[in-house]
C-alpha cells in the first residue's frame, strides 16, 4: 500500500505549489492528501481536507471565521483542527509523513501543528523564513526546515527543483517504519543529559549501559536538549533517567544561553521514573559576548572561554548556593525513585582541581545546600571523585539500573 503524505498549504495563495507537490509525490508512488488550512480567499484546486472540515474540527464553522476574519481569532481555530485530524490519522496509521509550505504566517501555523505531532514522525517544512533563526518554528521538535529561497507564488523552473526535491524527502521519510516507544516487555530506554565539560564521562555512560543491555539518547543540556528530554518522558518514549549535567538550572537562575525553563527537573520526579541526577556543569555559566570580551560584572569572577565567544564565568560561593536551592525545590514533587550523586572533587572537568574554575569552597557550600534542602524522597549518595572519574560514572550507572530493575 502507498504511504501517504499530508501536504499542508493555505490553498487561496499556495494552490499551485500543493498540487505541483502531490503530483510529484504520487510520481513518486506514494499518496498525497492536501490539507487547506487557509481562511480567506478562493482556493483554485480542491482539497482532499477541506477548510470547513479543518474549522469544524477546531471547535468553530467556517462561516462564523468568515464573519469577521482576523487572524488572531482564525489562526488558532485552524492549527487546533488540522492538529486534531492529523492525530487522529496518525493513530490509524493512514498518513505517514506531512509536508508544509509558506511563508512567515503560513511557516507559523504549520510549524504548530507539526511541533504537536509525535518523535520520530516525518515532517517537513519549506519555507522562506527557513535561513533565518528557526527556533521558534522548531521548538524542541524534529521539525525539518527546507530554505525555498526564492518566494513561493507559483511554480517556475526554479522553485519546480526545490519543491521536488522536498516531495521526494518527505516521500522518502514517509517509507521508514519505526516506532521510538518501546514495546511490552522491552526494557526501558534511558535518557541522559550531557555536556562538553562532562563528554568523556557521558561517552563510558553510554558504553556501560549498553554493556548492559539498555539503549541510551543522549541530550545536550544546552535549554532545548533537556526540555526536550522531558517531552519525551512525558509521552512515553523514555522510561529512566541519567541527569548527569545541571548547566540548564544554572543558566535558568542567572540568564545563560543554557537556560532549561521552569520545568526542567520536574518531569522525571513527577512521573515517578527512575532517576540519578549529578550536578554537572552546574558551577558555571554559558554567556555569548564579543569574541574574548570578559562581560563587566563578571570581571571579579574565575572563569575560562569556552570559545571565542561562549564566555564562561564560575559561579561565586552566594551564587552557586543558589542553583543548590533552585534544584532542591524543583525536585520537591518527587515521590520516590531518585538518587543525587555529589561528586565531591569537582562537577565538572573546569571546576578539579588544577583547572580554572576549581574552587573548594564554593563547591563545598554548594553541597551543603543540597544535603539541607534535598527532599526526603531523593537519596543521596557522595563520592570522593570528580564528575568525570570513571568509578563515580561506574557506580551512578550502577545505581539507576538496579533501580530500574527492582521495579
Amino acid at each position: 500500500m502507498a504511504r501517504t503524505v499530508v501536504v499542508l498549504a493555505t490553498l487561496d495563495t499556495k494552490s499551485e505549489e500543493a498540487q505541483y507537490l502531490k503530483e510529484q509525490i504520487e510520481g513518486l508512488g506514494g499518496s498525497a492528501t492536501v490539507m487547506d488550512i487557509g481562511v480567506v480567499g478562493t482556493p483554485s484546486i480542491p482539497a482532499d481536507v477541506t477548510r470547513a472540515d479543518v474549522a469544524a474540527a477546531g471547535g468553530e464553522s467556517m462561516e462564523k471565521l468568515l464573519a469577521s476574519p482576523t487572524r488572531e481569532e482564525a489562526g488558532p481555530v485552524m492549527v487546533a483542527g488540522a492538529t486534531r485530524i492529523l492525530l487522529d490519522l496518525i493513530a490509524k496509521d493512514e498518513v505517514h509523513a506531512v509536508l508544509g509550505i509558506g511563508g512567515t504566517q503560513g511557516t507559523s501555523s504549520c510549524t504548530q501543528i507539526m511541533q504537536a505531532l509525535p518523535y520520530g514522525f516525518p515532517k517537513l517544512m519549506v519555507s522562506t523564513v527557513a535561513s533565518g533563526d528557526t527556533s521558534p518554528f522548531v521548538g524542541i521538535k524534529d521539525i525539518t526546515m527546507m530554505f525555498s529561497v526564492s518566494d513561493l507564488l507559483g511554480v517556475n523552473r526554479f522553485t519546480a527543483r526545490i519543491l521536488a526535491n522536498a516531495a521526494a524527502a518527505a516521500h522518502g521519510m514517509a517509507q521508514v517504519e519505526s516506532d521510538a516507544r518501546p514495546e511490552a516487555g522491552d526494557k526501558p530506554l534511558i535518557a541522559m543529559t550531557n555536556l562538553g565539560v562532562l563528554t568523556e564521562g557521558a561517552n563510558l555512560a553510554v558504553e556501560l549501559f549498553r554493556e548492559a543491555g539498555y539503549d541510551v539518547v543522549v541530550f545536550h543540556a544546552v535549554g532545548s536538549g533537556g526540555q526536550a528530554m522531558e517531552q519525551l518522558m512525558k509521552e512515553g518514549v523514555v522510561g529512566a533517567v541519567f541527569d548527569y549535567a545541571m548547566g540548564e538550572i544554572a543558566d535558568d537562575v542567572f540568564g545563560g544561553l543554557r537556560a532549561g525553563g521552569p520545568e526542567r527537573l520536574t518531569v522525571a520526579g513527577s512521573l515517578g521514573l527512575p532517576q540519578v541526577i549529578c550536578p554537572g556543569g552546574a558551577e558555571h555559566l554559558g554567556l555569548f559576548v564579543e569574541a574574548n570580551q570578559v562581560p563587566a560584572e563578571y570581571e571579579d569572577h574565575l572563569h575560562v572561554f569556552h570559545s571565542p565567544v561562549i564566555f564562561v564565568p564560575r559561579l561565586n560561593r552566594e551564587e552557586f548556593v543558589r542553583v543548590a536551592q533552585e534544584m532542591c525545590t524543583r525536585l520537591q514533587s518527587t515521590t520516590g525513585q531518585a538518587v543525587m550523586m555529589l561528586p565531591l572533587r569537582g562537577v565538572g572537568r573546569y571546576s578539579i582541581p588544577g583547572e580554572p574554575l576549581h574552587d573548594e569552597d564554593g563547591d563545598r557550600a554548594f553541597f551543603d545546600a543540597l544535603r539541607t534542602g534535598l527532599p526526603d524522597a531523593v537519596e543521596v549518595i557522595e563520592m570522593d571523585a570528580h564528575a568525570e572519574d570513571p568509578h563515580f560514572v561506574e557506580h551512578a550507572v550502577k545505581t539507576l539500573i538496579a533501580m530500574i530493575e527492582a521495579r
